[in-house]
């Protein structure tokens, strides 16, 4: 049990942290080869730029978690604070939409990619690896949308 608390209390945080230090770390080297070596790595920007793809995802995931996505609040503040709350879970619900669609669409170009066999030019990476953070993004995106209508309807049948 602690595990599964602290993969929900934690797990996008954590993925955050280990990919963009990756990320720092690969552009730091190839700013050392580069500039004092005078010696590019040819896959240094490749991998950064992927990891950014993958950090750029599970940074979605994290902002449904702790339920600090953009909106556009100036209609809401208008509604009576009921009726405010009622909104909230209204876009938490079209934002669910909105992943699951994400995740069967990029599901279909996984699979051809996977099909396709293809690689990346440089770090000869399957291309699938970097088509599934959309789906694993958006998927992680849903349980966090789930667990916050759950949280919102149990604060709104609180005050009733």
């Amino acid at each position: 049990m602690k595990i599964l608390k602290f993969l929900d209390d934690y797990f996008e945080m954590s993925v955050c942290i280990v990919l963009m230090s990756t990320m720092t770390l690969v552009l730091a080297v190839q700013v050392f080869m580069r500039y004092v070596m005078q010696s590019s790595l040819t896959w240094s920007e490749e991998l950064a730029r992927y990891i950014f793809v993958w950090l750029i995802y599970m940074g979605i995931s994290y902002g449904a978690k702790i339920m600090k996505h953009i909106r556009i609040e100036a209609a809401v503040l208008l509604l009576p604070q009921k009726g405010q709350r009622y909104a909230e879970i209204l876009g938490d619900i079209l934002f669910l939409g909105f992943a699951l669609f994400v995740v069967v669409t990029s599901w279909g170009i996984v699979q051809k990619q996977l099909m396709l066999g293809q690689t990346s030019p440089a770090i000869q990476m399957p291309m699938w690896m970097l088509y599934s953070a959309p789906m694993v993004g958006f998927a992680l995106t849903a349980v966090r949308q789930v667990q916050a209508i759950v949280h919102r309807v149990r604060l709104l049948a609180g005050e009733n």
